[in-house]
């Protein structure tokens, strides 16, 4: 019986996953199909939930494109069932706006703490908890001792974790599945009308365990993740003249 070798690469690449604490979870398929085409770069083409994922993030602006990214992605988890748990030294979020992306924030168990160690603490125990759809921990340092036992955490409890940190000391190795780096572009209005359009935003995706690293230029719409279409400059030479 002759057996195709790509297929056993594929299936061997399948059973590894687990291992290595990415689990295939039938919950995720709205949350794939909300991010469209940038769920290919992820291990067997869906969102790693179940996982640790790491914001780096270095200035307010980043800060705040970094969360309604993230709120984008949380949504989704928050539609199937349970609270999200927030935690950081200092709140710099504003509730409310969450609801711009689907967020109920009613539903948003904000803890905040004053060591970044009590903050460490906390999400690890958080983690734990099967009942909550994700859990935030904004920090600015995070070994890979650490990082490792937040993963261990989630691939017990099935619960999605993200961590923002904030100006790191140095950008070190983890056992987080995926590192990201967001940054905020213009908003712009159909038709060059004034006023403030849909969020946009650079994202680079710097590292994802057995998958493709990537960036993208994406606008939030429709309660969803949308790419923004390259539009070609046109030379100045070839504009109308107008007047």
């Amino acid at each position: 019986m002759l057996v195709n070798k790509a297929d056993i690469i594929t299936q061997l690449k399948k059973d590894i996953l687990p291992l290595q604490g990415i689990r295939s979870i039938s919950t995720n398929s709205a949350l794939d199909s909300k991010l469209g085409s940038l769920r290919y770069s992820f291990p067997n083409n869906s969102f790693p939930l179940g996982a640790i994922h790491e914001f780096i993030i270095s200035n307010n602006e980043e800060q705040a494109a970094t969360c309604g990214f993230v709120a984008g992605i949380i949504s989704t988890l928050m539609n199937n069932s349970g609270a999200l748990i927030w935690i950081s030294a200092s709140r710099s979020i504003f509730p409310p706006a969450l609801a711009l992306f689907g967020v109920d924030p009613s539903r948003i168990i904000f803890i905040d703490l004053r060591k970044e160690k009590e903050i460490l603490w906390v999400m690890e125990e958080a983690l734990k908890c099967t009942g909550l759809a994700a859990v935030i921990g904004e920090m600015q340092d995070l070994n890979f001792t650490a990082s490792r036992r937040l993963q261990l955490a989630v691939e017990q409890s099935c619960v999605t974790g993200f961590v923002i940190r904030r100006n790191p000391k140095i950008i070190n190795t983890t056992a987080c599945v995926t590192r990201w780096m967001i940054s905020p572009l213009n908003s712009l209005l159909p038709g060059e009308m004034p006023g403030v359009g849909f969020p946009r935003w650079n994202v680079e995706l710097v590292k994802v365990r057995n998958g493709v690293p990537g960036k993208w230029e994406l606008e939030y719409s429709n309660d969803r993740f949308r790419h923004i279409p390259k539009i070609a400059a046109i030379p100045f030479n070839q504009k109308k003249k107008t007047g």
